[in-house]
């Protein structure tokens, strides 16, 4: 296992990475979905797009796309939704857990560094009409988004 280093920072996601995710859902079916997440610079940021082929259960394939906004803010990354609304903040070192109330769904995260360069993002989403647990697993591509 890989440590993880000291100065992660932005610059240290910039690139392209394959992106597994798996939705565990307690109220509809299950998801996964395969593809790829590119982090490009974009005024004093990095603009991420997540993009790929998500797979309902018993529905057939469609494409999937999602952009946000990462920050540098000191030593944490402060993230925001692709029209500008601030999203959550996090420290990028070892594991650490954030959360975002959207009223009325509240929706945490647990960031997992510890074998960098490859890293996870698992989000428990609770509201009156959701109930899943979302698994993203990052890895360094040998190809980026066209």
């Amino acid at each position: 296992m890989t440590q993880t280093p000291v100065n992660l920072d932005l610059s240290a996601f910039e690139g392209c990475w394959q992106l597994d995710r798996l939705v565990k859902n307690a109220v509809g079916p299950d998801m996964a979905l395969k593809g790829e997440a590119l982090f490009a610079p974009q005024d004093g940021g990095v603009l991420l797009t997540e993009r790929g082929t998500l797979q309902v259960a018993g529905q057939p394939p469609m494409q999937g796309e999602q952009r946000y906004i990462w920050r540098q803010s000191g030593a944490e990354i402060a993230t925001f939704f692709a029209d500008g609304r601030a999203f959550f903040r996090f420290s990028p070192v070892g594991q650490v857990a954030a959360a975002h109330w959207c009223s009325p769904d509240q929706y945490d995260v647990v960031m997992d560094f510890t074998d960098w360069p490859q890293w996870q993002a698992t989000w428990t989403v609770k509201g009156p009409r959701k109930d899943y647990v979302m698994t993203s697993t990052y890895r360094r591509a040998a190809s980026g988004l066209r």
